[in-house]
């Protein structure tokens, strides 16, 4: 049953070329205004996804609902819905002015109706004062701003963004990450994103899918996912996960060096079972009552700038455990690699997944 607000709709959808499974049995609704991110690692079938949603390419099963009708049989150029290229695609022989209004020129607006557009959308994106140079005149992010102009500009009930800021440096991408944020808002349309930038589609989705050999694993918002994950595919690929791998126990995952506790998942005691814990969650020397203590050696020490990650070497695994301390605490506690050290976390801030 389609949920409330929802303006797009993927029913049971299934992709192949030739044996090649691309897409197996999605299902997701998207509701109107909303930011939606498609998320997973390449070759995950999110691109083949967006294509089909763009009308590029045709179910092999299942249906994609716009407000509730089939637009499978639509051509692409047909569809309410328009899709912002990785490469942005823009004309170098045209203005910024001349490359937005282009689609409306094709659709053979009034002229008095394509200046007015273009002119709000220009303002819209703060590219009024760049429309008159061309493209090889601007920065990165301002060609980005003007082939997200020359999408808005038509007005369309969703826009489709195949991995918009993947051309972008560190710095610059993460300020256009906030920028989409406020557009979207502003100009009130569903954007759908495809990327593989864990960090991007938690930033900028008001929910999002992740999808992995076709499949869709979650769909929740950005906090659900990251909080609490549904497998352990999940909680490695989105973030940073500390994982304890042992045998389910009665109260958490027992292993060689001692239990974790944690809530108890639904399985069969003595199985192979994995404790999760986030490197933010580890206290450092705690000095509250925890579940779950032990000791270990400092091995690594990271500096990130607003925070710092240790490694810290314990019984409980093969591999160090991340553990992430604030600035101030990185400046009260001047840890070395070698450094004994005592760390915790509590039960609800560990996720046991059943192998």
């Amino acid at each position: 049953m389609t949920a409330p607000g929802t303006l797009l709709s993927i029913e049971r959808v299934t992709k192949r070329f030739g044996p090649a499974l691309a897409v197996d049995g999605v299902s997701l609704d998207i509701r109107g205004n909303e930011f939606f991110a498609l998320l997973g690692p390449s070759g995950c079938g999110k691109t083949t996804l967006l294509r089909l949603l763009a009308g590029f390419e045709t179910p092999s099963e299942g249906r994609i609902l716009l407000d509730g009708v089939d637009i499978a049989p639509v051509p692409p150029n047909r569809r309410p819905v328009n899709l912002m290229f990785q490469s942005y695609a823009l004309f170098p022989h045209m203005t910024v002015q001349a490359n937005v209004a282009y689609g409306l020129e094709m659709e053979r607006l009034p002229r008095g109706e394509i200046s007015a557009r273009v002119a709000a959308i220009l303002e819209t994106t703060h590219l009024t004062e760049f429309a008159t140079r061309k493209p090889d005149q601007l920065s990165g992010g301002q060609r980005q701003r003007v082939a997200l102009a020359r999408a808005l500009v038509k007005r369309p009930r969703v826009l489709l963004l195949d991995e918009p800021l993947a051309a972008l440096d560190k710095k610059l991408r993460g300020a256009m990450q906030l920028e989409l944020k406020r557009l979207q808002h502003e100009v009130g349309i569903t954007f759908v994103v495809v990327t593989h930038d864990q960090e991007e589609a938690l930033v900028m989705a008001d929910r999002m899918a992740v999808l992995r050999g076709g499949r869709l694993l979650q769909c929740d918002t950005p906090h659900e996912i990251y909080e609490r994950p549904a497998d352990r595919f999940v909680a490695d690929f989105i973030g940073v996960m500390n994982f304890i791998a042992g045998r389910l126990g009665a109260e958490g995952v027992e292993t060689d060096a001692g239990l974790v506790r944690g809530a108890r998942p639904e399985g069969r005691v003595g199985a192979p079972a994995t404790a999760a814990i986030r490197p933010e969650r580890i206290r450092l020397f705690p000095d509250v009552d925890v579940a779950n203590r032990t000791a270990g050696t400092v091995e690594t020490v990271v500096y990130h700038g607003l925070d710092q990650q240790l490694g810290v070497k314990t019984g409980l695994c093969q591999k160090p455990l991340l553990v992430r301390v604030t600035a101030e605490e990185a400046d009260r506690r001047r840890l070395q690699p070698g450094d004994p050290v005592e760390i915790g976390w509590t039960t609800p801030d560990t996720r046991i997944f059943v192998d």
